[in-house]
């Protein structure tokens, strides 16, 4: 779910301010990491030592039913124009819930974006939404793929009238939120309940942090390394800052200008956001438009690939008037090894997460 005309972009957002939502409240689970099983539904678990969710909990209560409908709908191809296309046919869980192998993401009659899709994991901490931030709300981010001409091509209203007509969903979401009736504010936070119960916080990395486990002297020197040079962008636990900043790709064919497009200032021109490292195993091809198939080349980037531009972060210009990160082969091996222990398995194949059968390709 990303913009992909960046001519549609404004347009897209200015309709997103069209379906700010508002409802009730929610329930926010405490728990325990010796608590866990993720075949349970627990509700939304706070992890320990996360920061507070930035989301609005207030207005839409996470409860079985409506996370239930959240994810018949995220992998529901009525969603697109031809129903073919689902969310989840960009957002795929084993690869967390990235477009794995495609550079940009493939929608309806096989066209391409120009953006490689982010991943849906730990959405509850995030205040902008897509590379450039031109949403600001998780419960209208399904908006822009829907109605993008490159990925569903459809429209809301003919979304909820193909729901009003099936013969399940009506009861469904009467399940979810007390009566039949179909409307877009509870499909759009039907959504998000189960977007929101993607949460990613049982790496290795995690369990040093609760104390759970401790660093080999590889990994640790790793994370000093990666506290060096890495993690002002990358900020721990959620290995992401949530800004926009440029770090010094040379610009696209397509000449993808990033941030600028919707906040129209000139200080944004190739600024993308920030995104976090973690499950980077499963999430290749990496940067905004997937140019970097591996984590060797990402990294070299940032020593030795860098392009100047008046808007390149401040934190990669170094004293001498280089730019990159100054970097050793055997710190390069040393981060390697530290970022080796960001990878989430139980999120990639939790079962919670998982595509429902009635979906499935191979249901008779």
């Amino acid at each position: 779910m990303d913009y992909k005309l960046r001519a549609g972009r404004a347009g897209m957002t200015r309709l997103a301010l069209l379906f700010s939502i508002g409802v009730l409240g929610v329930l926010i689970v405490g728990c325990d990491s010796a608590d866990r099983n993720p075949e349970q539904f627990q509700g939304f678990v706070q992890p320990e030592g996360f920061p507070e969710p930035v989301y609005n909990f207030s207005r839409n209560e996470v409860t079985k039913d409506g996370f239930e409908l959240g994810k018949r709908l995220f992998f529901e191809p009525r969603l697109s124009r031809d129903n073919t296309i689902a969310c989840g046919s960009c957002h795929i869980q084993t690869a967390a819930f990235t477009h794995h192998g495609h550079d940009v993401s493939h929608g309806i009659d096989d066209q391409l974006g120009i953006r490689n899709p982010q991943p849906i994991m730990n959405l509850a901490w995030a205040g902008g939404f897509f590379w450039d931030g031109g949403v600001f709300d998780l419960d209208l981010v399904a908006i822009n793929a829907i109605t993008s001409p490159v990925e569903m091509d459809e429209n809301i209203p003919n979304v909820l009238k193909k729901l009003r007509e099936h013969p399940e969903y009506p009861g469904l979401f009467k399940k979810a939120f007390g009566t039949v009736e179909i409307t877009d504010a509870r499909f759009f936070k039907a959504l998000s309940q189960y977007m929101l119960l993607a949460v990613s916080d049982n790496s290795d990395y995690d369990k040093v942090r609760r104390k759970e486990a401790v660093f080999t002297p590889g990994q640790l020197a790793g994370y000093r390394v990666f506290e060096k040079h890495c993690a002002s962008c990358h900020a721990e636990p959620l290995l992401t800052d949530q800004s926009f900043r440029n770090n010094g790709l040379a610009p696209n064919p397509v000449d993808d200008q990033g941030r600028i497009d919707v906040t129209l200032n000139a200080a944004d021109k190739y600024k993308f956001k920030v995104p976090s490292l973690r499950n980077w195993e499963y999430t290749a091809p990496y940067m905004h438009d997937g140019r970097f198939l591996t984590l060797n080349r990402v990294i070299e980037h940032y020593r030795t690939g860098m392009v100047n531009s008046e808007t390149l972060d401040s934190a990669f210009r170094n004293e001498d008037g280089s730019i990159g990160i100054q970097m050793t082969e055997e710190e390069k091996g040393q981060l390697i090894e530290f970022l080796q222990t960001l990878n989430d398995r139980d999120f990639v194949v939790n079962p919670l997460l998982a595509e429902p059968a009635i979906n499935s390709p191979f249901k008779k």
